[in-house]
């Protein structure tokens, strides 16, 4: 599929969708939207991908948030379409039942921040910023990024992060839980795709259940959770995985000693 703002690859099953404004330090507009859409599309449908990155273009920026030139002369409904689109892409992401890691490459500020959370876990670069400084506009996060940092740092942290605009690095990042891991930016995608080879090892139903499952922990919008509890999910997950080849596989694999080959059956 072609593109107009992405660079993508296929290697080993690992899809990686590279944001390429350089010049704009990979701001989110509307074309990137579209492009990104169609992408997680491809992960959905694509068989052959396994897991995917997300990651940006160039050594000063993953995003360093949305294009502001766009926002000039929007009304109050068209602000809340454009975050409502921007919220439903993001969604696509977090629910995908392949996981999808972004791998922070300098700033990811604003809409960028809010893209990186929405992916599965992340790994940064030792250059890395994240931040929510939308009051600086005297606006706030629209893609999700009251929600999701609240849920990723906590209440207290989330709130003077959020009315201070002060930026986080790649350290404190890794203290607060924001990302996993902090490499090199020579050694990001390589630690990246190193920890999704590993987890496209396992059983892929059991993969996609655990998403589901672990989202309805953090997810509060009932629109979102079909009106079931996590617990509840985790139940009918358990059943799921059990009656599936893969699990058969993977305990008789176990029980003999050797390692399971799985099928996604």
């Amino acid at each position: 599929m072609n593109y107009t703002t992405l660079l993508t690859s296929l290697e080993n099953g690992i899809f990686t969708i590279t944001i390429n404004r350089p010049d704009k330090l990979n701001a989110l507009n509307a074309a990137v939207f579209n492009d990104l859409d169609k992408a997680i599309d491809e992960i959905y449908t694509n068989t052959e991908i396994r897991s995917a990155i997300i990651t940006g273009a160039g050594p000063k920026a993953f995003v360093a948030g949305a294009d502001i030139s766009e926002f000039a002369g929007l009304d109050k409904t068209q602000a809340m379409a454009l975050a409502k689109r921007g919220q439903d892409v993001f969604f696509k992401i977090e629910n995908s039942s392949k996981p999808i890691v972004a791998a922070v490459n300098g700033f990811a500020l604003g809409g960028g921040c809010e893209l990186s959370m929405a992916c599965h876990f992340r790994l940064c670069s030792e250059n890395a910023k994240f931040g929510q400084p939308e009051v600086n506009l005297g606006l706030i996060p629209g893609y999700g990024g009251t929600q999701r940092l609240t849920q990723l740092v906590g209440k207290g942290k989330s709130m003077e992060l959020q009315m201070t605009a002060a930026l986080v690095d790649a350290n404190e990042a890794l203290q607060l839980g924001l990302v996993n891991h902090v490499t090199t930016a020579e050694e990001l995608l390589n630690k990246t795709k190193e920890i999704l080879l590993t987890i496209q090892l396992k059983a892929p139903v059991a993969i996609a259940k655990v998403i589901e499952c672990i989202n309805l922990a953090v997810i509060s919008d009932s629109a979102y959770t079909n009106g079931k509890s996590g617990y509840e999910k985790e139940v009918e997950a358990f059943g799921d995985c059990f009656v599936t080849a893969d699990m058969k596989e993977g305990t008789t694999a176990f029980l003999e000693k050797r390692k399971a080959v799985f099928t996604g059956k």
